[in-house]
Parts: structure tokens; sequence; C-alpha cells
């Protein structure tokens, strides 16, 4: 199969993998608060907070380990990134099918610096899952021309999103009532 085969089965996989998870999500936000939640799912925003922490610093990492030529290092910190990244949704998938909805509160100083930074998390982390999908595709393709070209994109809005999920889940999490 050539090459631009390859790409575009790699670009269709990403994009419905993309826009069924994008689906998702604007789903969730529609849910109705279940009256039966386990008591595990109090948890879940902290367990969430922390993946994104994890995957920030394993960003950092890769980025110190690429820049010091260690390329089987960069991989791994990169795949384990991805994989609790994976663990991230999943649990966020979770938690808000129990349709649970914490708002910050109007009165509070806070609140619009709180409103940028969630607004920007939610967009740009919208954006940034096909653009990771990419960069992964090229990496492991080997196509490093490629890959650098995308992660140009793609690094800064992830590490962006890990960083702000967690502002964002330090600013809202006084406000949890469950």
């Amino acid at each position: 199969m050539s090459d631009l085969k390859n790409d575009r089965k790699a670009y269709t996989i990403i994009i419905v993998i993309s826009a069924i998870v994008l689906s998702l999500i604007l789903f969730l936000g529609q849910a109705d608060q279940s009256e039966n939640i386990p008591s595990y799912i109090k948890w879940l925003p902290t367990f969430n907070a922390t993946v994104n922490g994890t995957c920030f610093i394993l960003l950092l990492f890769s980025l110190y380990a690429i820049k010091n030529k260690k390329i089987e290092l960069h991989k791994k910190l990169n795949l384990t990134a991805l994989l609790l990244s994976g663990m991230f949704l999943v649990s966020y998938v979770i938690f808000h099918s129990y349709g649970i909805e914490t708002k910050f509160p109007a009165e509070n100083s806070l609140r619009p610096l709180y409103l940028i930074v969630l607004i920007s998390h939610i967009i740009l982390a919208a954006l940034v899952l096909p653009l990771i999908l990419i960069s992964f595709y090229f990496g492991l393709q080997g196509n490093i021309v490629r890959h650098r070209k995308i992660v140009r994109f793609s690094y800064p809005i992830w590490l962006y999103v890990t960083l702000s999920g967690v502002i964002v889940y330090l600013m809202i999490s006084p406000y949890y009532s469950f």
C-alpha cells in the first residue's frame, strides 16, 4: 500500500475517532443528573487532575528527551502520556455520564479568570485530539519531517490543555457538592 493510501486511511480513522469522542462529550453535557451516584465518582475529578498533571510533566520530560536526542525515551514518555490521556478520557466520560454539574459562583471575583481558562481548555481539548493522533501517526511511521511540522502545533496545545485541566480542577473543586 502506498504512503498516500496509508495516510488517507489513518486520517479517516483519526477523524472518526475524534468525531466520536467530541460527540460523546457533547452528548454527556446534556445528561440529567443521576439519582444514584456511586461513591467512587467523587474521586474521579481528583484522579483526572492527577492524570492531567502527570501528562503535563511527562510532556515536559519528553521535550527534554528529544532535545537531548534520547529518541526511545521521548517515544516512551509520549506513549505513556497518550495512554494516561486515554485513561483520563474514560474517567471523564464516566464522571459526566452521571450528569454532575458544578458551577463556579457568580459572585466570586475569580469567575472571569475561571471562565477564560475553562473555555480555552474546552475548545483546545476538542481541537488537540486529532492533532495528537496525527503527531503519533507520523512519529510512529518514522516520518520525522511531518511529525515535527504537526508537533509544532499539537505539543503546545496538549501541554496547555493538561495544565489548564489542573487549574480548572483547583479552581472548581472547592465547590463540589457530592
